[in-house]
């Protein structure tokens, strides 16, 4: 599968990792320009590459929104169209003040619901995020187990790629239903909302 990732800090280089190691061709865009992935790309092996924004959107099977909230309105602007994209999306909103993390305002709305407002045409698909980035990077068996990402969206298609892509990597995905119906339940402060959660599948 081709995987276009927007934003290359700790969240976007963890998924990266997974995804090259499981033979997944990556493409890695920064806001800070493709020759400063030069390092990363060569880190990852011959399965990663960088690019801009837009380049990373329409490489990819599935694009990867992994910039920080603060982020998400200028990242989704650097690509022309979103339509008919499955773009992942596992940004919590949260921002960190003075070392330490708290919850954006989002107007009383589902953080991806917010997300989706922004990416018209998409087929939003939230996942991969109930992780801290540095608990993402690790090896998903624990314990003889495999962590759990929860996934919600209303596309069963785009789910369904989704699906494929997290299982390749190591992880067990499990479809938690609609945006509406899922997204609560892992939404950050949710009952299964992260990013502090370690579910196993054993």
């Amino acid at each position: 599968m081709k995987v276009g990732i927007i934003g290359a800090g700790r969240l976007g280089t963890a998924l990266a990792r997974h995804f090259t190691r499981a033979g997944h061709q990556v493409k890695l865009s920064s806001s800070r320009g493709p020759d400063a992935l030069t390092g990363l790309v060569g880190e990852l092996g011959g399965n990663a590459s960088a690019g801009t924004a837009q380049e990373a959107a329409d490489f990819g099977d599935v694009v990867v929104l992994a910039v920080q909230w603060d982020q998400k309105e200028s990242a989704v602007a650097s690509v022309s169209s979103w339509q008919d994209r499955t773009v992942l999306v596992p940004i919590n909103p949260l921002r960190e003040t003075e070392g330490r993390l708290e919850h954006a305002d989002t107007g009383g709305r589902p953080p991806t619901e917010v997300v989706a407002s922004l990416i018209p045409g998409a087929q939003v698909v939230k996942g991969f995020n109930t992780y801290p980035a540095q608990v993402l990077a690790e090896d998903p068996a624990v314990d003889g187990g495999r962590r759990i990402v929860l996934l919600a969206g209303d596309d069963a298609g785009a789910k369904r790629k989704v699906a494929d892509l997290t299982d390749s990597a190591g992880f067990q995905a499990v479809d938690t239903g609609t945006l509406a119906e899922g997204g609560p339940l892992f939404d950050s402060g949710g009952p299964l909302g992260g990013p502090r959660k370690d579910i196993l599948a054993l």
